[in-house]
């Protein structure tokens, strides 16, 4: 497994990281098996993915409950742990109360990357206060390393600007091959200032594993208010399932695995795919070690230029 350095700090993270939001699914009445989902989790650092990424809000610390079990008896030093706080807990009281809550429920004595999960919505709580009491975190060692999530080049820009001891080292965002909204700005600026790109979403829901068409629309709560999931925006993805397949097939890999590995052509992006089994777990991991080649980039690009989501 290959592995990159978080940002500008030491800490060295698997290209290929495992998202545990599957964990908190449970609330929807999904059959998602907590025991099964620890399996994949160890099965994953078995296959060098060594970053687990949580949060406090997933099945309303559920999900970092399962995550401590399944890290329990793995060396905690080949750990790259990253959780975020709830964007409600966002003043300075809360997010020190909310990481030690967070550290007890993973049962660690400290966090490598911890995330604001969002900015406050309704900007009544000030990103210094917040930033502050990251920063406080870190010199204290409670964190290893201070990471955003979903923010935008302001937000970005006015966080660095309240640290003085530390520096943002991660932005945690929606990207994948069909939503690429972040290439715009986002990804420039965390270019330009050396922050890693966390790919969350990086299969689109399971819309780029060819798993759904139109007389196969998912109907689960998860997926069913997604747009990518409209008629219309299946069939715009056919060609490019197509494309992907037969790459896929050229390579002895899946479609997951191109997709993920699509990813991996950029250099600062980590994607964070979920994993339910250890089968998944397999699955995703096979992504990284190898690398697409410019024709078949290109190809990919071509057929993703003609594709125009509809969001209306």
């Amino acid at each position: 497994m290959e592995n990159i350095s978080l940002g500008k700090s030491k800490i060295k993270v698997s290209r290929i990281g495992i998202g545990t939001w599957q964990a908190s699914f449970r609330e929807w009445g999904s059959d998602v098996n907590d025991d099964s989902i620890i399996q994949a989790v160890n099965r994953s650092f078995d296959l060098g993915v060594n970053f687990i990424d949580t949060a406090e809000i997933y099945g309303n610390g559920h999900s970092e409950i399962v995550v401590g079990k399944a890290i329990k008896n793995i060396d905690r030093e080949k750990l790259v742990v990253a959780t975020k706080v709830h964007g409600a807990h966002l003043r300075h009281d809360e997010l020190i109360k909310s990481a030690e809550l967070s550290m007890k429920r993973l049962g660690v004595k400290y966090i490598d990357l911890y995330q604001v999960h969002w900015p406050d919505p309704w900007e009544q709580i000030s990103l210094r206060e917040t930033m502050k009491a990251m920063e406080e975190l870190y010199l204290d060692g409670k964190i290893m390393a201070i990471g955003v999530s979903n923010f935008a080049v302001r937000d970005l820009e006015e966080s660095l600007n309240y640290l003085s001891r530390a520096s943002i080292v991660s932005n945690q965002v929606r990207y994948n091959m069909l939503q690429r909204e972040i290439e715009e700005e986002v990804m420039p600026f965390c270019k330009k200032n050396g922050i890693t790109i966390i790919a969350w979403s990086p299969l689109a829901q399971g819309a780029l594993t060819a798993k759904y068409n139109v007389k196969n629309l998912p109907n689960d709560r998860i997926r069913s208010g997604n747009e990518l999931f409209k008629k219309n925006n299946i069939r715009q993805m056919a060609n490019l399932l197509k494309t992907l397949e037969k790459i896929a097939k050229s390579r002895g890999k899946t479609l997951s695995q191109i997709a993920l590995n699509w990813l991996l052509s950029h250099d600062q992006v980590v994607p964070i795919p979920g994993a339910k089994t250890p089968q998944q777990a397999e699955a995703n991991a096979g992504a990284a070690g190898w690398r697409l080649t410019p024709e078949e980039l290109s190809a990919i690009e071509e057929e993703l230029e003609k594709i125009d989501i509809d969001y209306m």
